[in-house]
């Protein structure tokens, strides 16, 4: 994974950016939709981390994937909550010795 920014330093950041977006992943995996707060929690990041860490999952260089978002609870308080779209997997192919075994 390649980070970058102004700010960004690969000796200090990346193992912590790595982690959090793999964090994050694996908690939005399900397809469920989750806030902020709920992912940040999940992946031991900050809030302002895990909405970082949302948004780098629809860059080319992470996955490309589809996050969608929608207004939770009262419209004027600003909460969104976000699902991660995965592309249908592929069926897995048995192999011969799989279906020797069944």
């Amino acid at each position: 994974m390649e980070f970058s920014g102004s700010t960004y330093d690969e000796r200090h950041d990346r193992a912590r950016l790595t982690g959090q977006i793999r964090r994050v992943f694996d908690f939005m995996e399900d397809g469920d939709w989750h806030t902020i707060p709920e992912i940040a929690e999940a992946a031991g990041a900050s809030e302002t981390s895990a909405s970082a860490r949302v948004r780098d999952l629809r860059k080319p260089r992470f996955g490309s994937y589809t996050v969608q978002r929608m207004r939770v609870g009262d419209p004027s308080a600003g909460l969104w909550a976000f699902r991660l779209v995965l592309p249908p997997r592929e069926p897995e192919q048995m192999s011969f010795e799989a279906l020797a075994n069944v």
